[in-house]
């Protein structure tokens, strides 16, 4: 059986597997992307809730495995030589997770270049845009009289999904042919652009027919289906 007692976070999270991932997350972009990737992978995990509203994500335990105490991290019982790994951020975890099993990441070393390339489009653009969109337009921003800092960040989503537009005109995904780590790091943001963040009009969403077309390959898929949900309310 796998020790992971050197990993202060079990001790909040206790592992019923230890010989499986450990999976610390809630179902949110950033979290959705290493559990559709684990689905699609077919890696044995184990997931632990992350409770948001009860700031698991700022304890002592959580901190001791990413400490800048955002969500989503693993542990892995059979890292690099046989050795237990703790990892977090989302892009990283993805980059990790394709290495180890050999999929969703191109062969060909341009494609995988390609790949990587938007993936960070991701984790610099996406992410963080479509994030302060969400704040201004849903949540506690939404209250404030300016509205400048809004329409920049719509501003910036149409600016982004121009870009994503025009990059699947002539391919079905954003490497090329095949499916990749570069749509897994997105398809939880764009989702939550026009469903939770309710900015479908606000970003005039229906323009980008390339966009929704991909986004709608992409949620066909069943393990993408599986990973948005994961981890549950337990």
């Amino acid at each position: 059986m796998s020790d992971l007692t050197a990993f202060p976070i079990t001790r909040r999270w206790p592992a019923t597997h230890p010989d499986r991932i450990q999976l610390y997350s809630l179902p949110t972009p950033n979290g959705v992307k290493v559990s559709i990737m684990l689905e699609e992978t077919g890696l044995a995990y184990e997931p632990h809730l992350v409770r948001f509203a009860e700031n698991d994500q700022k304890t002592a335990e959580f901190t001791s495995l990413n400490p800048n105490g955002k969500i989503p991290a693993i542990i892995d019982p059979d890292g690099p030589g046989g050795r237990a790994i703790g990892l977090f951020e989302s892009g990283a975890i993805l980059l990790y997770l394709a290495e180890k099993t050999g999929k969703f990441m191109p062969s060909d070393p341009a494609a995988r270049w390609q790949a990587m390339g938007w993936l960070m489009f991701q984790m610099g653009g996406v992410g963080p845009m479509f994030g302060q969109l969400g704040f201004f337009n849903k949540f506690a921003g939404r209250e404030w009289e300016d509205k400048r800092p809004l329409q920049r960040y719509v501003d910036e989503a149409k600016r982004l999904l121009g870009v994503m537009n025009g990059a699947l005109a002539e391919k079905p995904w954003f490497a090329g042919e095949d499916y990749s780590i570069a749509d897994i790091s997105m398809l939880g943001w764009v989702r939550n652009l026009i469903t939770f963040y309710e900015a479908r009009e606000l970003v005039e969403f229906d323009r980008y027919a390339n966009v929704a077309a991909w986004l709608e390959r992409g949620l066909a898929r069943p393990a993408v289906q599986r990973g948005l949900t994961i981890p549950g309310a337990g």
